[in-house]
């Protein structure tokens, strides 16, 4: 005996008149509920000249006077900014522009610049890099997270991700991946010149990783020794990498896996055109400037090459703020949004007091 099933009801699990007490079929009926029934009380706003045209110059009252104090709080923001590329002919780094990763010995070059104004306040020293796509897919996902968090298993079996530099010379490498492998590794000292002296600027080295990246995410392999060297016993270092990671600083707690130059390049950039900070460089006391207005000169050792894919490279030093670095767009942004509230709030009060009080509805003769 065939049984004819409805489309429908076979989608609720069972026919018409199965399934329910009685033989009787199932209601699909909601329920007479005021949510089920769409019941429940609603407010809908009845936009008016007395609701609309406020709403506007409030908007626009609120957010000029905040763009205009971001505005002027970036712009009191100290930075000065360094191409040292090289591209340019007469540039003291032009020799240096065709470097390898592995040159020996390194090329240096210095540049000379002067500073108008003081910076009073710490002083944040930036390395920036251009037309460098670390957010490219593959090169974003090419690192082993488990060796860089100390995982002894992942440090001599690195992560298929790793490909193609998870090993070298039949060794895991460590750290292992593209990241790491093209870590910035160029070598920036500043000097202020005084009557011909050149007098070193102490940069510190320390605090300028995230405190969850240094303390939590990078970690060092665990074992019975504290000697870096035999904890990594077993592996090599990145292709590119003049040394390996146990001797990226001469300091036990700046070394290894917690390298902060190191953790501050494997957090990647979302843009192309991008600075990551290289060091800090302390106020000593509230009585002089951090840096005085006056000569100074860079040091660079040139190790980092960018000109064959058309990169750039740049030494920044930038003060901060409440708001943290320069960036003039969030107050021009804000400028703008209330400029334009205003100006529709204006138009709008014309076009109400011109046309309002007319009575719209049309002549209908007798």
């Amino acid at each position: 005996m065939a049984v004819n099933y409805n489309a429908k009801e076979e989608a609720d699990g069972h026919p018409s008149g199965v399934g329910a007490p009685g033989g009787a079929g199932k209601s699909r009926k909601p329920d007479n509920t005021a949510f089920k029934q769409q019941r429940l009380p609603a407010w809908q706003p009845i936009l008016t000249a007395g609701t609309v045209l406020p709403a506007f110059f409030i908007i626009g009252l609120i957010f000029i006077p905040i763009g205009i104090g971001i505005f002027v709080t970036s712009n009191n923001i100290r930075e000065y900014e360094i191409d040292y590329t090289g591209t340019d002919s007469s540039s003291p780094c032009n020799k240096c522009l065709n470097v390898s990763w592995n040159s020996t010995p390194p090329c240096t070059c210095t540049i000379n610049f002067t500073l108008n104004q003081p910076f009073e306040t710490n002083v944040f020293m930036y390395y920036g890099l251009s037309n460098f796509y670390q957010n490219h897919r593959r090169y974003v996902k090419s690192r082993d997270d488990s060796q860089l968090n100390g995982d002894n298993s992942s440090l001599l079996h690195p992560s298929k991700e790793c490909e193609p530099y998870s090993t070298s010379e039949n060794k895991p490498i460590a750290p292992c991946g593209a990241i790491a492998n093209s870590m910035f590794n160029d070598t920036l000292e500043l000097f202020r010149i005084d009557n011909e002296t050149r007098i070193p600027i102490t940069l510190n080295k320390k605090g300028i990783a995230w405190w969850t990246d240094k303390n939590v995410k990078f970690r060092n392999p665990s074992g019975n020794t504290n000697n870096l060297t035999a904890l990594f016993q077993g592996t090599t270092k990145p292709v590119n990498w003049p040394k390996p990671v146990y001797m990226l600083d001469s300091e036990a707690d700046n070394n290894g896996f917690i390298n902060e130059d190191f953790i501050v390049w494997m957090r990647t950039a979302a843009l192309p055109t991008f600075r990551k900070l290289y060091r800090l460089i302390e106020r000593k006391n509230n009585l002089q400037p951090t840096l005085q207005a006056g000569k100074y000169s860079l040091d660079i050792t040139y190790n980092y090459p960018v000109h064959s894919f058309d990169g750039r490279k740049r030494m920044i030093l930038s003060t901060i703020s409440w708001m943290g670095g320069k960036n003039p767009f969030l107050g021009i942004a804000y400028i703008t949004v209330g400029s334009i509230c205003f100006f529709l709030g204006v138009v709008l009060l014309v076009i109400h007091h011109k046309y309002g009080n007319r009575n719209t509805s049309a002549d209908i003769p007798n």
